[in-house]
């Protein structure tokens, strides 16, 4: 079984919002910045798979 390539593509797209959400639902709180530290590990996550080399 093959993953396609954009699932990591996928991933950090659902980051942007999920960092997005938390900067401008939840300022200033301890809540939103779990949610901006949530949705930037997506991001990194998501960056690091799409440039893992498929063998």
């Amino acid at each position: 079984m093959k993953k396609r390539k954009g699932v990591g593509l996928k991933v950090a797209g659902l980051g942007t919002l999920v960092t997005a959400l938390g900067a401008t639902v939840f300022k200033r709180s301890r809540f939103g910045r779990g949610i901006i530290g949530f949705g930037l590990a997506h991001i990194v996550l998501g960056m690091l798979d799409r440039m893992r080399i498929r063998g």
